[in-house]
């Protein structure tokens, strides 16, 4: 057994037994403090952090028994060894009973004094270990919690991290910023074989380029101006558990080719450094670019693209799964209230309307953003309209760069109901195809400077057909002049 050390209290109202006790632990390296009756010792136990105390059995103001169980009653947790001169079996069982981790008798050795001390120090750490792998056990368990996603493009994420967790296979993850690539990689190292391993993140476009290769790989003292002391990378640090790397596609193409090398053959050389190094981390790697036209556009190697991407999970944008939006609301206000010590109750139907129309460009990270600023500066318990920070309908112009048509149209068509939503509105189906239909030809003729044959083929109908169209939709042909650029 190593020789542990604490912060060790000794409680006894014969001051010769207090110092020799001292003197004897402060000499194998353990913190003492003393304590000259059993009220002063509760009082220490309740004030400060012990590894272990001794308390003798008989003291005139509170008796070590006595201790005992007003220890357990403040629910302190420090172990208590009781001193006793009557080495009785009462003492014994009513020692034990009350909590006591040992007792000893007087005379006592003070090599067995060592035992017992190094005894009880060793089950407190195991305790803190087991405290501390019990906590980890439920945060692997309840992490997956905070990605809140019902929607069924969420939900086949789940299932994805269910199917590929138990396996060492890459993750490529894709998707904007904000969407929450680093929680799903941290819910696939909390499911995995790893999961008491460490998780080792790192933002590949937040280190610069010269120091990106000794974030990863490490370097040896000398290796370069700076470098004062040998470091690992991130490679060794996430040994036994989960790397991952985040905005792989600014990663640099010469460092491309030494990371696939190192994926490959699992075993580094620091910068500077000549000793082979063997590592073993599961990579996850993450990028909000299109790494598939990166490849083509030779700024990412093909190579490592597949060797990255052998299981693929794409993030849908928040806007994209505006069904999840309710939910995640009610799961930042309950973690915003009890992280911030705020007490917002709700959201009114206005307020919740504008977020559900909001097109959300920061994804689910400027949505929790957006509820923090409201619930720290909100004057009332109920977030309203004015409270969120986000420019009304009736004075901001959406943001379409990154909808699809069908967003857009839907969007469209929600703010076409809320103008008329006392009357219902006869013929839409009429009325939205006209509007889709001219914008869309006058377009057409205005791309074919106004050649109804080519805008016909571009539509893919017969000419006639899109004469009969102009005429009906009043649409003027103009053509440019042949100049023109």
């Amino acid at each position: 057994m190593s020789n542990l050390v604490g912060h060790i209290l000794v409680a006894d109202d014969e001051e010769s037994i207090r110092w020799v006790l001292t003197t004897a632990l402060a000499g194998e390296g353990h913190t003492v403090d003393q304590a000259d009756g059993g009220e002063a010792a509760l009082r220490r136990l309740a004030e400060d952090h012990y590894d272990l105390a001794i308390v003798d059995i008989k003291m005139p103001d509170l008796d070590g028994l006595t201790l005992l169980s007003r220890a357990r009653e403040q629910a302190v947790n420090t172990p208590i060894v009781i001193i006793t001169a009557q080495n009785t079996m009462a003492n014994a069982i009513e020692a034990m009973k009350r909590g006591a981790y040992d007792y000893v008798t007087k005379p006592f050795d003070i090599e067995e004094v060592h035992l017992l001390v190094q005894r009880a120090l060793e089950m407190r750490r195991q305790a803190a270990d087991l405290t501390r792998l019990e906590r980890e056990t439920r945060r692997r368990f309840e992490l997956g919690v905070e990605i809140i996603g019902k929607t069924p493009a969420m939900q086949e994420i789940f299932k994805t991290i269910g199917r590929v967790a138990h396996t060492d296979a890459g993750v490529l993850i894709q998707g904007e910023s904000g969407t929450g690539k680093e929680l799903i990689a941290r819910a696939i190292h909390s499911h995995s074989t790893r999961w008491s391993g460490p998780f080792v993140a790192l933002n590949c476009s937040a280190v610069p380029r010269d120091l990106l290769e000794s974030e990863l790989f490490g370097h040896e003292r000398g290796a370069f101006t700076g470098a004062t002391e040998q470091r690992p990378g991130v490679f060794e640090v996430a040994n036994g558990g989960t790397l991952f790397l985040d905005e792989i596609g600014d990663m640099p193409l010469e460092l491309q080719a030494k990371l696939l090398r190192v994926l490959q053959e699992k075993e580094l050389t620091r910068i500077g450094g000549r000793e082979v190094i063997k590592v073993d981390a599961r990579i996850i790697a993450a990028t909000n670019q299109d790494l598939e036209r990166s490849v083509k556009q030779s700024r990412f190697r093909e190579d490592l693209y597949f060797r990255l991407k052998v299981v693929p999970i794409q993030v849908p944008p928040l806007r994209q799964r505006r069904g999840d939006i309710p939910e995640l609301v009610a799961y930042f206000i309950e973690k915003i209230n009890r992280e911030m010590g705020t007490q917002i109750t709700g959201v009114s139907v206005e307020a919740r309307a504008m977020l559900n129309d909001h097109n959300w460009p920061g994804n689910v990270r400027e949505l929790e953003n957006t509820l923090v600023r409201a619930a720290v500066l909100a004057p009332g318990l109920t977030l309203m309209p004015r409270d969120l920070a986000l420019a009304t309908r009736d004075t901001a112009v959406t943001v379409y760069d990154d909808l699809s048509l069908e967003e857009v149209v839907r969007l469209k068509l929600k703010d076409y109901f809320r103008q008329t939503h006392d009357v219902d509105p006869t013929d839409l189906y009429q009325l939205i195809m006209e509007r889709v239909e001219r914008p869309l030809i006058e377009l057409t003729l205005d791309r074919t400077n106004g050649n109804q044959l080519k805008a016909a083929a571009i539509l893919g109908i017969n000419r006639n057909t899109l004469h009969k169209k102009i005429s009906e939709l009043k649409i003027t042909p103009k053509r440019r002049d042949a100049d023109a650029t």
